[in-house]
Formats: structure tokens, sequence, C-alpha cells
């Protein structure tokens, strides 16, 4: 979905240097057009090194998808999920251990029974006195043990069906996630580009001061002002510069949240590509609502640790049903490690039935409450979902309509200051009123700028809401 971008009507910046000849200033003054290209209000600021190759939105938003800690604890989850569920399978399959036993002693009962199980008993051996008091034996006993859980009343069938509901979630998760660092990154990059239109026009607005404090000492000189003319000058001087060294900071901080963003701490400031005014689609309110029931991430992986919520409860509950096990036993006895010795063998079935099941009962009041509080929390963001999609669509509608006010309203405040200046040079107008409109057209500048990129904020902000802020769509602001 590409957008149009709209066609700049605005008139052109002022130029950099007034002139100090009151006759070439008027000249000057009627032909805009002798401001330089690089000053209009569509063109782009620049940033760093112009050799560079800009920075794009989507060369951001893909850097930070891989450099992001946000990103990488996101992927580290969804690993950690599928692990998960794996290791829920492994119920169903038979343990197998082996021992190697070393031992030795004199315990009566250890060494009437390890002789039995090394086939080494003669009847010398029930002598009262080695029944009472046998010499220390030694055994040496190798032992393969097995067992299996046939039947757990479907406990296990739940949980695996839990485990893999909640590595759907954390998927789901996953692109919540990515949807986030993606606005974070529009956010951020745009607050770039805005912090260098405010650099230029602070920029362009003290070197029009300079000049204005020139056109006035000359001014002074020849008769045609006083010397207040002169010191409110100065004063517009003073502050333009104050400005500029604001305007310079906001453009550092606005690249350390992008570098932030971006994951990326070493990131050197580089040109932007800009972002020029467009018109987005518009769509109803509702159809958004349905789009982000349908899409929101969050929302799914919500949908998902319900249903995993859900089987773990089942589970809970099959827990007191009855468990039916096999298990196996072959175990070798031996004098010494490479002697010859005996062997044997034991295997059964064990049916299990939990008589007192006082634990299960409060695992299965816990897996409840967790089971109501995952449905409350699907229920609130479900109201949240709401309550932020029609938030983002009036704030892109009122961004829309600020961009085309903003845009008169520039081209009326330039229009105005050109003819203040005139009437100034014609002396029917005073400096205050002069250095008024000057404030009034940086104020529009700013102002116009400001809703360019209110504007693709807003648009990116619906798309957040309604769970389609993917890196295509994102390229579509630019």
């Amino acid at each position: 979905m590409r957008c149009m971008n709209i066609p700049r009507t605005t008139p052109p910046l002022r130029p950099p240097r007034l002139v100090a000849v009151a006759g070439l200033f008027l000249a000057l003054s009627a032909v805009p057009g002798t401001v330089a290209a690089s000053q209009t209000p569509g063109a782009a600021p620049s940033a760093g090194d112009a050799t560079q190759p800009a920075l794009t939105l989507r060369d951001a938003i893909r850097q930070a998808l891989g450099q992001s800690p946000d990103a990488a604890a996101a992927r580290a989850g969804v690993q950690e999920a599928k692990a998960g569920a794996s290791l829920a399978r492994t119920m169903f399959l038979p343990q197998l251990s082996f021992t190697e036993d070393i031992a030795r002693g004199d315990d009566p009962v250890y060494v009437f029974g390890s002789r039995l199980r090394q086939q080494q008993f003669t009847q010398a051996n029930f002598a009262l006195n080695q029944l009472n008091k046998p010499q220390p034996l030694g055994n040496f006993a190798t032992r393969f043990s097995g067992q299996w859980l046939a039947f757990d009343s479907f406990k296990t069938q739940r949980t695996i069906r839990s485990a893999d509901q909640m590595r759907q979630s954390a998927d789901s998760a996953q692109q919540a996630v990515n949807q986030k660092i993606v606005l974070d990154v529009v956010q951020a990059y745009q607050s770039v580009l805005y912090a260098e239109r405010q650099v230029q026009v602070a920029q362009h607005e003290q070197d029009t001061a300079a000049a204005l404090l020139s056109s006035v000492n000359d001014r002074v000189k020849a008769g045609l002002a006083v010397e207040s003319d002169r010191m409110s000058a100065e004063v517009n001087v003073a502050a333009r510069k104050q400005e500029l060294i604001a305007a310079q900071g906001g453009l550092e901080l606005a690249w350390a949240q992008l570098r932030v963003a971006m994951g990326a701490p070493n990131l050197q400031s580089t040109p932007l590509e800009p972002i020029q005014p467009h018109q987005f689609p518009q769509n109803a309110l509702e159809s958004e609502i349905q789009t982000a029931l349908k899409t929101r991430p969050d929302l799914a992986s919500l949908a998902h640790a319900q249903s995993a919520q859900s089987a773990a409860l089942g589970a809970a509950k099959s827990d007191f049903g009855p468990r039916i096990g096999a298990y196996g036993n072959w175990e070798q006895d031996r004098p010494t490690f490479a002697g010859s010795g005996g062997n044997n063998w034991v295997a059964g079935v064990q049916l299990t039935v939990d008589i007192l099941p006082f634990a299960k009962h409060a695992q299965l009041a816990q897996q409840a409450a967790a089971k109501a509080r995952v449905d409350a929390e699907m229920n609130s963001s479900q109201q949240q979902m709401r309550l932020q999609v029609s938030q983002a669509h009036i704030a892109r509608q009122t961004a829309a309509l600020s961009l085309d006010t903003a845009r008169a309203a520039m081209d009326q405040a330039a229009e105005s200051l050109r003819i203040l200046r005139n009437r100034y040079n014609a002396g029917l107008a005073t400096i205050t009123d002069l250095l008024a409109a000057e404030d009034a057209e940086r104020q529009a500048q700013t102002n116009y700028w400001h809703a360019v990129y209110g504007n693709a904020e807003a648009y990116a902000q619906l798309l957040f809401a309604t769970g389609t802020l993917t890196p295509d769509a994102a390229e579509d602001l630019q």
C-alpha cells in the first residue's frame, strides 16, 4: 500500500542574509525566488557526512530487529518455549538408567544379601558366628533399571497440549515485541528528522537575525531608525542563538534515542532519508477494530495462553486419576570388579491411586485461579485494544487535518512577514512589528514540520494499534 505525496506548495524560507541598503532590501523582498533551494520546506536537511549513503527507515528497522536486546530476549523466549514443548513429550518415553555400585562393609544384612546375589553362599555361611559377625565383604553391582508410565489419566497429553500452546504464545509475543521495536524506531527516526529541521530553522533564524541587526545598524547611522531598534535587534540575535543551542542539543538527544531503539550504541550520526508529507488511507473505525482483533499479536499470544492454561487445568484434574506404569531391573553382583558373580532381574506392572491427594487439591485450585486470571487479562486486553485503536484512529484524523492547517498557516505567515519587511523599510512599521512577524513565521514553520512528522507517526501508531505495523508497512511512511 503506497502512499501519495502531497504536492509542496509552501513558499521558500527567507533569504539567509538581508542587504543593508534599503533599496536593494526592498528589491530582494519582492523576489522570494532568490532564496536558496536548500532552504525550502520540502528540502531534506543535511546530517553527518553528505557523502555517506542515507540511512533509510527500512534499514534502521532491519538493524533494530537484528541487534535490539528486546528482540534477542523475545527470540530466546521462543526457544525456551520450544524446549518446554519438547520436554513435555519426553513424558511419553520410557526411562532407562545404568548404575555401577561399589560397596564394602560388614553389616550382617548387607553381607548376607550380597553373598546371595553373588551366588557365593555356602553351608559354612550359616554358622551363627558368620551370620552375627561376618567378615567385611566387597560387592561390585552393575544395574540396568527401566520404567515407563503407560497411563496417567491423560495428564501427559494435556500437559503436551499446554506446552504447545505456550510455544505458539511465545511466537505471537515475539511478533508483538518486533512490532513495538518497529514503532520505537519509527518514532526515534522521525524525532531525528524533526530535530534536524529544528536546527535548520534555528540556524536560518540566527542568520536572519544577524542580517537584520546589520540592516538596523545602517538605518540608525542613516537616521532612519532609533537606538532602541538596535537594542531590540541585538536581543533578537541573542534569543536566536539560544534557540540554535537548544535545537542542537535536541538533535543529539534524538540521535541517542535512535541508537537505543536500534540497539546500536555506537551508531554514528549519518544522513537520514527524509520523510515527506503524505496522505494516508482512511478506514472506518469499526473496520480497524475488527482488523486488530484478527491481527494483534499480543491478543493472539493471550489467546494461546488461555488455551494453554485450560489444558493445564485439565492436566491438574487428570492428576487425580489412577496411573499405570511398568518397571524392570537387571543386576549383576561380583566380589571383584573383573570377577564372576550372579545376576538377577525383576519386572512388573504398578497401579497407583492417590488416596489422600491434599497437594493435588491445592494444585488444582492454583491452576483454576491462573485460568481465571488469564481470562480476565484477555477481557481487559480486548477492551484496551478498542480504546487504543479508537485513540489512534482519532489521532490520525487530527494529524491529517493539522497538516493541512499548518501548511496554510505557514503560507500566510510567510506572506505576512514579506509585507511587514516592506512596511518596515518604508518606515510604516516598527521593529517590534517586524520581530513579531519573524516569531510568527518561525513558529509556523515549526508547527508545519511538527505536523508532517506527527502525521506519519500517528499513522504508524494506528498500524501498531491494529497489529499491522510490519517492516513493509513502515516503509510506506517514507
